[in-house]
């Protein structure tokens, strides 16, 4: 008796310890537990700005060469002088003419082998480079200039770039423009499931090329005797932005 009566004993403790552990290891009540992530939804829309362009920039070069480094370098600061006044006396301010480059090369000759026997190279000559970048702030003066630059001695040159001289308020545009059509896509994928936009969760944004597309680009011919101003067509500067924005989703 004496031993049955300790069994029951030590069974009654075994099993309060037990029912001790199912309850501090019972799952939390459904209202602890977190709520589970809400949806999201992610968009992205393109903004396009466009502009007449009313700057130019351009590159004006002078190239002369001479037996002389010297000689080519007299030259060359003549014809180049006479070019930054013209450009002053045509209205392009102080601040909108920069020397873009300024190079002085030798020109070598190297004779045609004979007899197995090749003469070593000799410098004939030296070229000298000076480049002058303008910008063209008054569009209709454009063809006069390019027209009067030839004809004091610019002989190289091109690449004139029609561009805007305010252009943040033509991206603030585009940008605007961007987040309108990336909601719009959002507000019609919602309402076709039957949910609605919640928070803004995340937004960003990215343009085409250094400048917002690249404003449209004409080739200069630069010919030694120009008879009339010089034609020009300016066309239309685009800017591009294209902006990504998510979404909560309200369910």
């Amino acid at each position: 008796m004496h031993t049955s009566a300790f069994i029951s004993r030590a069974a009654l403790v075994a099993g309060a310890f037990a029912a001790f552990l199912v309850s501090t290891q019972a799952p939390a009540r459904a209202e602890d537990a977190k709520p589970p992530m809400p949806g999201v939804i992610s968009t992205s829309g393109e903004g396009v700005a466009l502009a007449a362009p009313d700057m130019a920039v351009i590159s004006l070069t002078v190239l002369r060469e001479a037996e002389t480094a010297r000689q080519a370098l007299n030259a060359n600061n003549a014809a180049m002088a006479q070019v930054l006044e013209a450009m002053k006396a045509e209205g392009v301010a102080e601040r909108d003419l920069q020397t873009g480059g300024f190079s002085i090369q030798p020109r070598w000759v190297y004779p045609e082998a004979k007899d197995n026997h090749r003469e070593p190279p000799s410098i004939v000559g030296y070229t000298v480079n000076n480049t002058l970048t303008l910008r063209i702030r008054d569009l209709a003066k454009l063809g006069s200039i390019l027209d009067t630059s030839v004809s004091l001695g610019v002989n190289q040159g091109g690449n004139i770039l029609f561009t805007n001289d305010d252009q943040d308020s033509l991206r603030d545009a585009a940008r605007v423009d961007a987040i309108a059509k990336a909601k719009a896509k959002a507000e019609q994928m919602t309402e076709a499931l039957g949910v609605s936009l919640g928070r803004i969760t995340q937004i960003s944004e990215s343009s085409h090329g250094g400048a917002p597309m690249p404003m449209m680009r004409a080739e200069m011919a630069m010919a030694a005797k120009v008879a009339d101003e010089v034609p020009v067509a300016a066309g239309e500067s685009e800017y591009r932005i294209t902006v990504n924005v998510t979404w909560e989703i309200d369910q």
